[in-house]
């Protein structure tokens, strides 16, 4: 692709090693080029950049890296002191404030790892990345349709501005079409133009030694004071909507999703938002109950859930009941991370409590071979990548994956919501 011009997206499944693939390219130009080519830029979530200084140090160490961080001072000088055949690595926030400092810069290629961080186009992460000169651009992403067509319209804006026409041409030819009439011939007629810049293997075609994935749903029933709060509050949003005009829907779209959290919050625990609450919380005694069993068999637990008010109960529990753990969200320090990381896949150490925003990428956990989601996501895709950390390469057992869902309520309508859109994926993507 870069021969010819064009841009690509490398969209292999999670854990085959989209990182080492792009490494192993900017070696072979390197071994062709020397310091007589432009230099490179990675662009990646914050959380990521020092793994990627350390898998470039690991596997390719003879390439001039340099890591764009630190304070604004610090970057300046960064910027300004980039010298041909240098690769240079910075965070989509902070390529958004230094983008003026990039305006004289050119790149032989410009890398964007979890290329669904530009999958609004309309955000200032999209606008940034797209205003960097570089002769080949490439994409790097398991899921480049996490939620609807635009997102990857909006990759290959990045891509190959054009290619797939401006955005509201784009809208009225493929993507109406598609999504309300699930017209197969314009389905074929777009999948024929984006197939020969994505390439797409599935762990199943490529790991052939890959120890299964078993997912199961595993169904709780609310009960008691649960069970009551829940349909109180059910009650509440119905008499809300009812009074609403469309008008008025439109402008409370907010305090309507705000209500859904509600919800999703009374089926992991009504403790998250209710002070004192001392009635039940079935899921967490099924959370509870899968550790224990999976801890007595000699398992290793990755537990993650999108509510990470849940992980101080839960870390209550486990010490009452004599099991270790560490726990990473948002706020863990990128090196304190890459410590329990190493770690947890080394020490004894039985359960890791993962927040899903910040524990679904970037992360290798194959010491552990149960996974367990708490609560599902909207997106089926972002749990699939969360997973991912344990069934990967390098992963030599079977992987148990536990999705917990409170029987006869939103949740189960999240898991309907989720086998669609994987549905829009699989159609586009799959097939040759």
């Amino acid at each position: 692709l870069s021969s010819y011009g064009f841009g690509g997206i490398l969209a292999d499944d999670m854990g085959l090693g989209k990182t080492l693939q792009v490494i192993t390219y900017l070696q072979s130009e390197w071994e062709d080029k020397g310091r007589g080519q432009r230099p490179h830029l990675i662009i990646c979530p914050a959380s990521l950049v020092y793994n990627w200084e350390s898998e470039l140090q690991r596997f390719a160490p003879a390439l001039p890296v340099r890591v764009i961080a630190g304070n604004a001072a610090e970057r300046k000088r960064e910027i300004a002191a980039i010298e041909n055949g240098d690769v240079c690595i910075t965070s989509y926030e902070l390529l958004r404030r230094d983008i003026t400092a990039y305006e004289q810069k050119i790149f032989g290629c410009q890398v964007i790892d979890e290329a669904q961080y530009i999958k609004n186009h309309g955000t200032q992460s999209a606008k940034a990345v797209k205003l960097i000169r570089a002769s080949f651009r490439l994409a790097l992403t398991g899921t480049p349709i996490e939620n609807r067509l635009s997102e990857l319209w909006s990759i290959f804006d990045y891509l190959m501005p054009g290619f797939l026409f401006g955005y509201e041409r784009f809208r009225k030819e493929l993507e109406i079409p598609i999504v309300q009439s699930s017209d197969e011939a314009v389905m074929q007629r777009l999948r024929k133009m984006v197939q020969p810049f994505v390439l797409r293997r599935l762990k199943a075609d490529v790991l052939r030694d890959l120890p299964d994935k078993i997912e199961k749903n595993t169904f709780t029933r609310l009960t008691g004071e649960q069970q009551e709060l829940y349909d109180a509050e059910v009650k509440k949003l119905q008499l809300m909507l009812t009074q609403q005009s469309d008008e008025d829907f439109n402008t409370a779209k907010i305090k309507v999703l705000a209500e859904l959290t509600r919800l999703r919050q009374i089926c992991c625990d009504p403790g998250l938002f209710l002070e004192g609450y001392k009635g039940g919380a079935s899921k967490m005694e099924l959370a509870m109950e899968l550790i224990e069993n999976a801890v007595s068999g000699g398992h290793k637990v990755l537990l993650f859930s999108q509510f990470t008010s849940l992980f101080p109960q839960l870390m209550q529990k486990l010490t009452a009941s004599g099991h270790s753990y560490y726990m990473l969200t948002g706020a863990t320090k990128k090196e304190e991370r890459t410590r329990m990381v190493n770690a947890f896949n080394q020490d004894y150490t039985q359960v890791f409590l993962i927040s899903l925003k910040a524990g679904g990428t970037g992360l290798n956990l194959t010491g552990a071979d149960v996974v367990i989601h708490f609560d599902p996501w909207w997106n089926l895709a972002v749990q699939d990548q969360a997973t991912d950390r344990a069934h990967r390469i390098g992963q030599k057992r079977v992987v148990n994956v536990y999705k917990l869902i409170a029987k006869d309520t939103i949740e189960e309508k999240i898991l309907e919501m989720q086998e669609k859109k994987r549905q829009l994926s699989e159609q586009l993507l799959s097939g040759g």
